[in-house]
């Protein structure tokens, strides 16, 4: 999800796309096909993940259709892992990848020195796993959301400073030159 507030803006739209974000992803097979009841058992995992990361960041019990919906999606098949000389092959169908999620989910959920927190950036409902030195990072990520935080509060400091100095020298022209401290 890139927002789940205002207007919430979904990214997994349809099967197909389920399948890129699987091929995308490192430790998942390369190639999975999703029909409409595994594209939908893949948003409710999503969306019972989310809710008990939140339950986690928010310092709250657990919500119990949450926790039934990822523990028995882990109890599914598991990926084939192989190891050869070109390195490590994972394979599975969609449910199998659905319940490597859970799993991991689980992991991270169960820990009670994982840091979880929620994205500072308004609007933005995004939780990540806060692995900073002191655990202090902001947001989800300098990409899109920190960028665009310190964007806008540089361009708040612009414009407090222009309407500060417009304010500041009524009736005095710049000219143009530099100026080395006061005359």
């Amino acid at each position: 999800m890139g927002s789940r507030r205002d207007e919430p803006v979904d990214l997994l739209a349809a099967p197909a796309d389920l399948e890129r974000w699987v091929a995308a992803c490192d430790d998942l097979p390369d190639r999975v096909t999703a029909d409409f009841a595994t594209f939908e058992s893949a948003l409710s995992l999503r969306e019972a993940i989310y809710q008990l990361a939140l339950d986690r960041v928010l310092a709250r019990p657990f919500d119990a259709g949450s926790l039934r919906t990822v523990n028995d999606t882990a109890a599914g098949p598991v990926p084939t892992i192989k190891l050869s000389d070109a390195g490590l092959r994972i394979s599975g169908d969609l449910r199998a990848v659905l319940s490597h999620i859970a799993r991991s989910g689980i992991t991270v959920l169960a820990d009670p020195r994982a840091h979880l927190r929620e994205c500072g950036r308004t609007g933005c409902t995004r939780i990540y796993l806060d692995r900073s030195r002191g655990a202090r990072r902001t947001w989800c990520g300098m990409d899109e959301c920190g960028n665009r935080v310190k964007a806008a509060a540089y361009r708040a400091r612009r414009r407090a400073s222009t309407t500060a100095e417009g304010r500041g020298s009524e009736g005095t022209t710049w000219r143009g030159g530099r100026s080395n401290g006061p005359s």
